[in-house]
């Protein structure tokens, strides 16, 4: 049966597919939405806890006055502030260069795991630990990027709501490790996934990056169910990434097993990154968001610094 068409050549199941599209747009407009306003909320409530990323260096914005050093010239010294003492203080300027962060967070099938309803699952909480750090960068004055997006790291107003959508509707596919994409020296970058791929493998994406003198960090995001098995008798495992299915009898029985090989490729990641002059982290879905986005940041902070 040929599908009917009206006098402009429309046919009933173009209707459909164009009301479908409208639809999905629709939702994707909504979760965008959502996902920012949840994500600035978590940024807020972080930034009230930490004073941003100002930094010592090159500059005119007068940051603090601190007491004389030896390893500081004489000419340092701000002697009309220390004329009113009986110490020696130095005025320190603020670094005003900001810094450029590329965000990268992991977009395999993989991710889309949960162990229970009442949790997230881990692509929805690295797309929100993703945004809310870039809404923190940006209230800092940082420019921030999504690796392997063409446009350039940025600041100023409506970057979060730009850096969002190509989150979300750019990479709703993707690998579970980020490609080897050129960045300039002493760039930072931030890795968000459950890093559940063979380790030598992230090694050699991060150890390119590391040759550039590129810092960065690595945030392994993992369900509760995958850092201690919590099932118990008969449980049937899918693989979500074409690995097929198996059917296990007294799983309880493997447990010690499982913790092991899991605690073996954690220490693996802490090697890779300890080696390379990087940071990693480990945040559990259970856990407040909150508490993944402070450590983050402490992180790029304590990075710059080296760096420096």
């Amino acid at each position: 049966m040929e599908p009917t068409a009206n006098r402009t050549g429309e046919t009933h199941i173009d209707r459909e597919r164009a009301k479908r599209a409208e639809a999905q747009g629709e939702a994707l407009g909504e979760r965008l939405h959502a996902l920012i306003v949840h994500a600035e909320q978590v940024a807020l409530t972080v930034a009230q806890g930490v004073h941003g990323r100002r930094r010592i260096g090159p500059g005119e914005t007068f940051w603090q006055y601190r007491p004389y050093d030896v390893m500081d010239a004489a000419t340092d010294v701000d002697w009309r502030r220390s004329a009113r003492s009986d110490s020696l203080f130095v005025r320190d300027t603020e670094w005003e260069a900001a810094q450029s962060v590329w965000i990268w967070r992991d977009a395999s099938p993989s991710m889309k795991f949960a162990s229970h309803k009442t949790l997230p699952n881990k692509s929805d909480r690295a797309d929100l630990l993703a945004i809310a750090l870039a809404a923190l960068l940006l209230r800092g004055g940082e420019r921030v990027g999504l690796l392997g997006h063409e446009q350039r790291p940025a600041s100023g107003r409506g970057v979060l709501e730009r850096f969002s959508s190509h989150l979300l509707f750019e990479q709703d596919a993707g690998e579970s490790l980020p490609d080897a994409v050129t960045l300039p020296r002493n760039a930072q970058l931030v890795l968000i996934g459950d890093m559940l791929a063979e380790p030598e493998l992230l090694h050699r994406r991060v150890a390119a990056y590391a040759d550039r003198n590129v810092r960065g960090l690595i945030l392994q995001v993992l369900d509760p169910a995958e850092l201690d098995i919590p099932y118990r008798g008969r449980v049937r495992f899918s693989g979500m990434e074409g690995e097929g299915e198996e059917l296990l009898n007294r799983v309880e029985a493997l447990r010690e097993g499982y913790r092991g090989r899991i605690d073996a490729h954690r220490d693996a990641l802490r090697q890779i990154a300890r080696i390379s002059g990087w940071t990693y982290l480990l945040h559990s879905t259970e856990k407040p968001p909150e508490h993944a986005l402070l450590s983050l940041f402490e992180a790029l902070e304590h990075g710059t610094g080296r760096n420096r």
